[in-house]
């Protein structure tokens, strides 16, 4: 199978565990809150990503100061501010709300990749299809034609889903440039140690480093999966056509 197939496998596969996260997130809710589960979520990623570097890469995960540089603002930008506030938009506004303006990052990819992404040479379709999940995203944030022509774009719930799509689409572009050569286990494993320790903090801080729900250890299962499996098609295909792709399911 040629790289760029199983590139577009990967993100399919990356597109379906994401498309599960916001359901199992609302879950562990039942008897815990956004931060303790962001908290357990990361863990759990981070020895999925282990076992993974172990699997493919011989457990090697040595790094050089620019990679981890670049590991850490996509640590603290792609986990710690937008997969958090991502989680707390999930108690202001539906789960499918969320995915769906969740969906429209390669427009930012596109925008900010424009600059940064010299390499990464759009067709007129990528274009077209970029067009289309803008007008979705503005009829999903609107809701009905009154709000769509007063420009009303939707509740604090959306801003902040699309704060957090911004963030991870900067991290997209992060990785496509800096990190693409590395260990996909390798990435996801700093990404989401780097965002541990903020939330090792915090858990110490309020006495509560325990598993509320199996929900919680799911979710960071889905997420470990979905994450390598995303940055596996990223080293393969153009960063706005992994985010056109995982904008499918």
């Amino acid at each position: 199978m040629n790289t760029k197939k199983l590139g577009v496998l990967a993100i399919l596969g990356a597109s379906i565990m994401w498309a599960i996260e916001p359901i199992l997130g609302k879950l562990s809710y039942s008897n815990s809150d956004f931060l303790h589960t962001s908290a357990i979520r990361a863990f759990s990623v981070a020895l999925m990503a282990l076992l993974y570097v172990f699997i493919t890469n011989k457990g090697n995960l040595k790094v050089n100061k620019k990679q981890f540089s670049t590991m850490v603002y996509v640590g603290i930008v792609g986990t710690v501010f937008a997969d958090l506030i991502y989680f707390y938009a999930f108690t202001k506004i539906p789960v499918v709300n969320a995915v769906l303006i969740g969906h429209m990052q390669p427009i930012f990819i596109v925008l900010i990749g424009f600059f940064i992404l010299k390499d990464d040479k759009l067709t007129k379709f990528d274009y077209l299809g970029i067009l289309f999940m803008i007008i979705a995203g503005l009829i999903i944030t609107t809701r009905t034609l009154e709000n769509l022509s007063m420009l009303k774009l939707g509740t604090y719930g959306d801003f902040l889903v699309l704060m957090a799509t911004i963030a991870w689409a900067t991290t997209a572009i992060a990785m496509r440039k800096y990190l693409k050569d590395m260990n996909s286990g390798v990435v996801v494993f700093y990404r989401f140690l780097i965002a541990s320790l903020f939330f090792a903090i915090y858990l110490l801080y309020a006495s509560s480093i325990n598993i509320s729900n199996i929900y919680q250890v799911l979710v960071g299962v889905v997420v470990g999966i979905g994450t390598i499996l995303y940055y596996e098609g990223l080293k393969r295909l153009k960063a706005a056509q992994v985010g056109a792709l995982n904008s499918v399911l």
